[in-house]
């Protein structure tokens, strides 16, 4: 019964592993879906945008207040965006370049596309000897 036991548990684990995988898959699935009615949200309210400053052209209203709103509320879609894309991204276990914005693996030590350096694991030289 010893071999028996051993493929239940190895079986076990290999149900637990592809589970796990799934439920990632399924959550990656949704902030995609996320993801993709902010973009649409944003293009609403882009072309919102662009009608009320065609509607204020052709009557000489001012409508700044308008406009000002209208920004807020795209740049508030955007800041949304930008959270849901980096659920993603640390879901996909990958990371950013702050520099140039490149996707790269999360155990990259640097960028893939520029070089700057991805991972922080103490102060750098520059940091070191301003400290002396």
């Amino acid at each position: 019964m010893g071999l028996f036991e051993d493929v239940v548990i190895n079986a076990k684990s290999a149900v637990s592993v592809v589970g796990k995988k799934a439920g990632e898959i399924v959550d990656i699935s949704k902030l995609r879906i996320t993801a993709a009615d902010l973009n649409n949200e944003i293009s609403k309210r882009f072309e919102s945008l662009g009608r009320v400053i065609y509607d204020a052209k052709k009557t000489e209203n001012d409508t700044s207040d308008l406009v000002t709103e209208c920004i807020s509320a795209i740049d508030d879609l955007y800041e949304q965006l930008d959270a849901v894309n980096e659920q993603i991204i640390a879901l996909r276990k990958k990371t950013i370049c702050r520099n140039c914005g490149a996707i790269n693996p999360q155990d990259s030590i640097f960028c893939s596309k520029c070089g700057n350096r991805l991972v922080n694991d103490g102060p750098s030289a520059d940091e070191n000897s301003e400290g002396k």
